[in-house]
């Protein structure tokens, strides 16, 4: 069912009447305070602003043609402070592309690059042309196109859902369905994600996280290696901030305001998923001083990007540049752009890439109290999104506990990653750090304390993940000692070398059993730790049926099959797929994991590590076995929560106790990730074993505990 309905626009055709004549157009001052171009019943309302431009002109042109058919110097009567707003009259926006020029002095030791021969695509752009086919380089420049917003959300309410409620699954739109074994009818799409919405609703998650959909254009840094076409396909050098990816759309949508997009979302929705948007404000595409000049540069160089005293490119972002987030005129152009896909694409959240950039001063020193993070934490609109910072940057800043207004925002834990991956793999003087992360990483975020607002905010700001696009997938964390990134053609100098991996025997590929049985045991012990923690976990689409990228643990140039998913494996690891799916629809069921609840009637505390012999709370340094309780009166169930996990990296059988509960309640297995030796792994109620006191964890193994009433 498509929702098409033609909303109401502003009716300026009674009171704006042409003023005069530019070049045979009828034009008139426009709206100021509205920036972009906006269609009108009578025309398309054109504004821009430049600080240092002395002069600015609207190019008009044909659909595809290389040249403007018009050329529209803004009159100076048509300025405002440093705004130029003028109505053209009489434009049909099916038939034209728009673009600016913008003249000015060109002195870059002082920071001003203004080239009158460069033609600007338009900051706010809703719509960018010539990026419809993937792959294919245009020869043209940038150019936007005006768009007229003709989507009707209905009366669907925005979600409430907590941080802590989520399972977060992330993924590339075109990555995720590309492969021929996708099976989906527009493979690489919006269309294509849509498709598969039955098997993310039935894996469980509730919340997508989306790599970059604002436009990008993946060919500009296209190169041949080996015979292999590299394309920049993860989308992280943004062209336009407002425009969604256009060649990620099944179908041309030349004037409708990315239709196929809110399609997804809304249905996504109506499934009870959310959408978490991955945005790039610290650096563009347009790269340093050897750099193209398509849009910012050329509108204000100077105040757009960090640059040193003499006129240089700060490069906190490892990318050429860095966005001047905190300057007035940057702070509300990110403003705009985030309440802009937050109201006219219902977005449900933002994950910020390299969010350290966006707390530094002008000169990349970090602020006490960043502007734009406070501005974004307090704004009414942003109220109910999630805000998701990746708390470090390319420049050394890391803020992972201690982020600026983290009571607002959340964090992707990284010392979580780092350490949980570390003791899993075996590294025993890891435990401490790893106890704490899976218990939700209290000295960073809180723990179950109370916030100054009576909000347990601490457990709404920890995102856990062992995997993401950033590193190794899941399967191959435990299938490669060392990255293999060779085939991105940088002798695999790229890429993290500190990945906390192990190949369990055998490097890449191998068809030894053992190996393979240690490997997928491996994968299982990661699943289960992740789903059994405190705070928010969010994984890498593929893990849950154990997708490969070959060794390569930076795929961002690699659109083939390297990094697309190959979903023959669903099939032929359908026993991992259950796996996930079981721990995913576990933690869903049990409160207790996710937050703190009343005290459990039962006398356990809310929440605990335990060595080997569970009265023992203090673990020893060099730990290789521990457990994790956590315990709490569920008022909706009326009845105690509790959840006893375990943790074992030691290669021998280690004979564990579990906590003593009242006569009329027991323990009872419900995941064991060595198995039954039938195959079994995980037991859902009613199917489980009752354990008395002890439990012997097998080697390299997890075990999750469910305490409940005694059934006969």
């Amino acid at each position: 069912m498509k929702f098409y309905v033609k909303k109401p626009t502003l009716d300026v055709s009674a009171s704006v009447n042409p003023m005069g004549e530019l070049r045979g157009f009828p034009v008139c001052p426009g709206m100021f305070d509205v920036n972009g171009a906006t269609a009108l019943p009578v025309g398309v309302n054109f504004t821009l602003h430049t600080h240092g431009g002395t002069s600015c002109e609207l190019l008009l042109y044909h659909r595809g043609e290389p040249e403007p058919y018009a050329v529209l110097p803004f009159p100076e009567a048509y300025k405002i402070g440093d705004v130029y707003s003028m109505i053209v009259f009489g434009l049909n926006i099916e038939d034209f592309e728009y673009a600016y020029r913008v003249d000015g002095p060109w002195e870059p030791a002082k920071g001003l690059r203004f080239d009158r021969r460069n033609v600007l695509l338009d900051p706010y752009a809703r719509a960018v042309t010539g990026q419809e086919i993937w792959g294919l380089k245009q020869e043209k420049d940038y150019r936007a196109r005006v768009v007229r917003d003709v989507f009707n959300w209905g009366d669907m309410p925005q979600s409430k859902r907590e941080m802590s409620d989520l399972v977060i699954y992330e993924l590339h739109v075109r990555g995720f369905t590309n492969h021929p074994s996708s099976g989906v009818r527009n493979p690489g799409t919006f269309a294509g994600l849509k498709e598969k919405i039955p098997y993310l609703k039935d894996l469980g998650i509730n919340a997508v996280e989306l790599m970059p959909i604002f436009e990008f254009d993946e060919t500009m840094n296209a190169r041949e290696f080996h015979g292999h076409q590299l394309l920049e396909c993860w989308g992280y050098n943004t062209v336009g901030f407002f425009a969604p990816n256009a060649s990620y759309t099944a179908a041309e949508e030349y004037n409708h305001e990315g239709t196929e997009l809110k399609e997804l979302i809304k249905e996504l929705h109506d499934n009870g998923i959310e959408v978490i948007l991955d945005v790039v404000f610290n650096h563009t595409a347009e790269g340093n001083d050897m750099g193209s000049s398509f849009s910012f540069k050329g509108l204000d160089n100077n105040i757009y990007y960090m640059l040193t005293p003499d006129g240089n490119y700060y490069n906190f972002s490892g990318c050429g540049n860095t966005l001047n987030c905190n300057h007035p005129i940057v702070h509300q152009l990110i403003l705009e752009c985030l309440h802009y896909w937050t109201v006219s694409y219902r977005v449900d959240g933002f994950r910020f890439d390299l969010a350290s950039i966006l707390g530094r001063n002008v000169d990349g020193s970090p602020m006490n109290n960043p502007p734009l993070l406070k501005s974004l934490a307090c704004d009414p609109v942003l109220a109910n999104v999630k805000l998701i910072a990746e708390a470090w940057d390319a420049g050394g800043m890391y803020q992972v506990g201690s982020f600026p207004a983290n009571g607002r925002w959340a964090e992707w834990n990284g010392r979580y990653r780092d350490k949980v991956r570390g003791f899993l793999k075996g590294e025993n003087w890891e435990s401490w750090a790893a106890a704490w992360s899976i218990a939700g990483s209290g000295d960073l975020y809180g723990g179950y304390y109370q916030d100054g607002n009576g909000n347990y905010a601490g457990y709404n700001s920890c995102v856990n993940f062992l995997t993401c696009h950033d590193g190794f997938t899941l399967y191959d964390l435990y299938a490669y000692n060392d990255k293999h990134n060779w085939e991105n053609g940088w002798d695999n100098t790229d890429g993290s070398s500190d990945n906390h991996s192990w190949n369990c025997g055998a490097e890449g590929e191998t068809d030894d059993p053992e190996v393979r049985r240690l490997r997928f045991r491996m994968i299982r012990n990661a699943c289960a730790v992740l789903m059994c923690s405190r705070g928010t976990p969010m994984f890498l689409a593929g893990d849950e049926f154990g997708n490969t990228q070959r060794g390569n643990n930076n795929c961002y140039c690699q659109d083939n099959e390297i990094s697309w998913l190959d979903w023959s494996l669903l099939e032929k690891n359908q026993e991992l797929y259950e796996f996930f799916r079981f721990l995913i629809h576990y933690r869903h069921r049990h409160v207790i994991i996710r937050k703190k609840l009343p005290d459990a009637l039962c006398g356990l505390e809310p929440i605990h590590t335990h060595d080997v012999q569970a009265e023992i709370t203090d673990l020893p340094p060099d730990a290789r076995t521990f457990s994790v309780s956590f315990a709490g009166y569920d008022a909706a169930r009326g009845e105690d929560d509790l959840v006893f996990v375990s943790v074992n990296t030691y290669w021998e059988d280690v004979r564990i106790t579990l906590p003593a509960l009242p006569v009329s309640m027991g323990w009872y297995l419900s995941v064991n990730t060595y198995g039954d030796g039938e195959g079994r792994y995980c037991y859902p109620e009613g199917q489980e074993t009752r354990i008395d006191y002890d439990f012997v964890l097998r080697p390299r193994s997890v075990a999750v505990f469910t305490g409940r009433r005694i059934t006969m």
